[in-house]
């Protein structure tokens, strides 16, 4: 499960980051509303922490974006902002939960577990390329109509690669994504080894993999 928080206090965001990976979750962490919203362009978020204020964009904004354009994640907003009528906007803008600072983390950890189990009212996108279709609420991918058995990590590169396609996609965009820890392939050759797995499994799938020497990668139809 992928979570972005969006907290503008460093050592707020960097408790509940490190409190959400010790629970197991992938987490992602930016400090203003404007790259939470670059984020969620570019990725595929079960739950957004949303703090109300901070630079760029504020937490409402995001939250406002988020349903806008029909994302599905789920939106937690984590704020000072203890006034019903704060909470109100809130919710009413689209924010699935609402908790206020103080909080305790288990509490904010049972709320993400809750959250986490709530069945989406919007459903993200299916994407195609080539006769490849992923879709993003239900984790499966087809070619052909016939399932893909992709392991996490190649699931993750591909859905990367097909959201940016025709761009390309640097190896550290694709460690970061694909991967918790985004160091380990950085120092390794643990992205190459999974790139052509995948490429394995997509011989009929009416798309390739193409490497970009000094770039990235790119995915295009054959």
């Amino acid at each position: 499960m992928r979570i972005l928080v969006a907290e503008d206090d460093p050592g707020l965001q960097s408790i509940i980051a490190l409190g959400l990976r010790e629970a197991g979750y992938q987490v992602d962490t930016v400090e203003r509303g404007d790259d939470a919203i670059d984020q969620m362009k570019w990725y595929e978020y079960d739950v957004a922490v949303v703090d109300w204020r901070m630079p760029g964009a504020e937490g409402i904004d995001v939250v406002a974006w988020v349903r806008r354009n029909k994302r599905p994640t789920a939106l937690l907003m984590l704020t000072a902002r203890d006034a019903a009528a704060d909470r109100i906007r809130g919710l009413d803008t689209g924010a699935d939960d609402y908790l206020v600072k103080p909080f305790d983390f288990g509490e904010l950890l049972a709320r993400v577990r809750a959250l986490q189990r709530r069945p989406r009212g919007v459903e993200g996108p299916v994407l195609q390329k080539g006769r490849v279709s992923l879709d993003p609420l239900r984790r499966a991918v087809t070619a052909g109509g016939r399932p893909l058995n992709l392991t996490s990590t190649e699931y993750l590169i591909l859905e990367l690669l097909m959201r940016r396609s025709p761009a390309v996609v640097d190896r550290k965009a694709i460690a970061e994504h694909a991967w918790a820890d985004e160091t380990d392939p950085l120092g390794s050759n643990a992205i190459d080894v999974q790139m052509s797995r995948l490429r394995a499994k997509l011989p009929s799938a009416g798309i390739r993999i193409v490497t970009v020497r000094g770039a990235g990668y790119r995915l295009e139809e054959a």
